[in-house]
């Protein structure tokens, strides 16, 4: 049984234990994001994200920067 809430992806669906309570325990604490990749995926994103998702879209920002 988990202590945490599941909740959905807001981009790809999938559940994921959400850890707010305990963000160095969350999943998604193991991407490091900086201020400029935030702003790009809230721009779009709401909730919260898996670290596949968070992964895959900083790694579209920085394709932007290259293009």
């Amino acid at each position: 049984m988990t202590k945490h809430e599941i909740i959905s992806c807001d981009r790809c669906g999938t559940g994921i234990e959400c850890k707010a309570n305990s963000y160095t325990k969350c999943q998604c604490s193991v991407v490091q994001l900086n201020l400029n990749e935030v702003q790009y995926i809230s721009e779009n994103y709401e909730g919260c994200m898996c670290a596949k998702c968070l992964l895959e879209l900083q790694a579209e920002y920085q394709q932007t920067l290259v293009s």
